[in-house]
């Protein structure tokens, strides 16, 4: 006796939806190739904007209802450590039967990692199958994944019964600090998520996730001649140096706790004692509990500094992604996913990770959702970024299947189980 999944990817509406996304194939490889070439770092809001276009343009054929958020300013300590204003491109936002009895929320981002002076602009065949560029798997390929899933879905009769939102955020890059609330407040009118982050190279996915934050440590001493006045300085390089050790330390210190002061900055020149230095540094976290103890610790370094002999420090940052753990519903997701992958000969794994992404913001707000169906690829966040290029039709296939399956009835356990 076939399985429900075997016996809805006999139906012909589904078949031929299936086989149109093959015929597509090409499309989308031409596609993410000009994609690539549009720099759209998440602080360019120029190429974010010229992004945005390409995607409205791409989406059109949906006759989607559209939204464009504009994004809340937000605020990060330059190089000479004050807080200055950072402005935020817009949340592109499309929907379609808002009001029906299933609701899918699909999510994904138009911001890469490589700024406008960044050496890595342009995409090169490395051979046949293997597209290097950037964005091309992080994530404009995931962009693709999802129009063409939507694409084939809407071909078929199943699609009526189903709403679904595309909400693709331009920050997502540098922690969706302010989308953060457009994706919580989605994903409580949802049933189901589903993230295009990509999966790994040999297709498997994500499953939990540690939870991350990002933070500035600011330490402000005193100017003086290093020669003549040494000892009325207050070299802030010095104080700054002891409290990276100390935030080091902490790793370890709950299970698989990790921090790493990656970015530093002090001084003006040898001769004179450095009144400024400032370092960026992030945690990564397994358990929710753990952030209140890291919060704690830091907290502490802080003090002991602060205000102590001519010294004054400040905290900048915090937790922008909680731990994402995987619920009962998540899981029975995670497996009806791998089950849609086995009728299409698609071998779906996950493994924890920690890694973090759009998928930590949606299982905090309490959906569940699966956050790597995107294209294969890998070297992510690097001038070596790779996409395979057969997994467009591969990938786009799977998630047809799972939206086609939603509609049918047969992830109904999952929202039961979500309550």
């Amino acid at each position: 006796m076939s399985s429900p999944i075997a016996a809805l990817k006999e139906n012909l509406a589904v078949q031929t939806a299936l086989s149109n996304i093959d015929a597509r194939q090409c499309e989308m490889v031409d596609t993410v190739l000009e994609w690539s070439r549009v720099n759209s770092g998440s602080r360019n809001l120029k190429g974010l904007a010229e992004m945005e276009r390409r995607v409205l343009d791409a989406f059109a054929v949906l006759a989607p209802e559209v939204e464009l958020i504009d994004l809340e300013d937000g605020e990060m300590v330059n190089e000479v450590g004050e807080v200055v204003t950072m402005k935020n491109g817009r949340t592109i936002h499309l929907f379609k039967r808002p009001t029906a009895n299933r609701r899918v929320l699909m999510t994904g981002h138009t911001d890469t990692v490589f700024a406008t002076d960044h050496k890595f602009q342009e995409p090169v065949w490395l051979d046949g199958n293997t597209l290097n560029g950037p964005g091309v798997a992080d994530m404009k390929g995931g962009i693709l994944v999802i129009l063409n899933a939507l694409m084939a879905f809407e071909e078929t009769p199943l699609a009526e019964h189903v709403g679904w939102e595309v909400l693709l955020s331009p920050d997502e890059e540098t922690g969706s600090l302010a989308s953060a609330k457009i994706l919580a407040d989605r994903a409580k009118s949802a049933d189901i998520g589903l993230t295009y982050e990509p999966a790994l190279a040999d297709g498997t996915l994500a499953g939990a996730r540690k939870g991350s934050g990002n933070y500035t440590l600011v330490v402000r001493g005193k100017a003086a001649h290093a020669g003549r006045e040494f000892h009325n300085g207050r070299n802030a390089v010095v104080a700054l140096s002891s409290m990276i050790t100390a935030l080091a330390s902490l790793s370890g210190e709950r299970e698989d706790m990790t921090v790493n002061p990656a970015v530093i900055k002090g001084g003006v020149a040898p001769n004179v004692v450095p009144d400024m230095a400032w370092c960026r540094f992030n945690v990564r976290l397994k358990e929710p509990e753990h952030a209140a103890y890291f919060e704690r610790k830091v907290g502490e370094i802080v003090a002991a500094w602060d205000g102590v002999d001519g010294y004054s420090v400040t905290l900048h940052g915090g937790i922008n992604r909680p731990p994402k753990a995987l619920s009962d519903a998540n899981i029975m997701l995670m497996d009806a996913i791998r089950d849609c992958g086995a009728e299409l000969g698609i071998k779906v794994d996950y493994v924890p990770t920690g890694g973090c992404c759009e998928g930590n913001n949606l299982a905090a707000a309490g959906l569940p959702n699966v956050d790597t169906l995107g294209v294969r690829g890998g070297m992510i966040h690097s001038a070596d970024e790779f996409v395979c290029v057969d997994s467009f039709k591969e990938r786009a296939k799977l998630s047809a299947l799972i939206l086609m399956a939603f509609a049918s009835g047969q992830l109904d356990n999952v929202i039961k189980a979500k309550g």
